[in-house]
């Protein structure tokens, strides 16, 4: 005697559990993430022992921090490429290339972001530039 062999439908995995679990992680990251606006930057200047100059009125100032991103004017820039570096720099001068530019750059960052941001202004004719320190120090005098 022959037998048929009955086939069981079609064996499937059941992703509904896992789909509610997925949105349950979701919801809860998105409540439990806090939104903070860092609009100060900490950064830690190298020092020299130059007289400080006097601060032009109106001026371009590019910040680079030691993570190598660009602040120009206080504003953020997308990426660090060239091309927008020199698009904000070029926004905030209106074109005039005779206003002073200093380059504030942490200790920590890397010398390629600092020429990077030299070679952007240099490339769209700024010559009174100038990178700021900070003065050294004073140390106690030995007797």
């Amino acid at each position: 005697m022959r037998f048929r062999r009955q086939h069981p439908g079609e064996v499937g995995v059941n992703l509904t559990p896992l789909i509610d679990v997925v949105f349950l992680l979701l919801i809860f990251f998105m409540v439990s993430t806090t939104f903070t606006r860092e609009t100060q930057l900490s950064i830690d200047l190298p020092e020299a022992s130059g007289e400080p100059r006097e601060s032009a009125g109106q001026q371009v100032e590019i910040l680079v921090d030691e993570q190598g991103r660009y602040r120009v004017n206080g504003r953020p820039l997308v990426d660090a490429r060239l091309r927008t570096l020199q698009a904000a720099i070029y926004k905030i001068a209106a074109g005039d290339t005779t206003l002073p530019l200093i380059i504030t750059a942490d200790a920590q960052a890397a010398h390629q972001d600092v020429v990077r941001a030299m070679d952007a202004a240099g490339q769209m004719g700024f010559v009174h530039m100038s990178i700021t320190t900070r003065q050294p120090a004073e140390e106690p005098a030995s007797d």
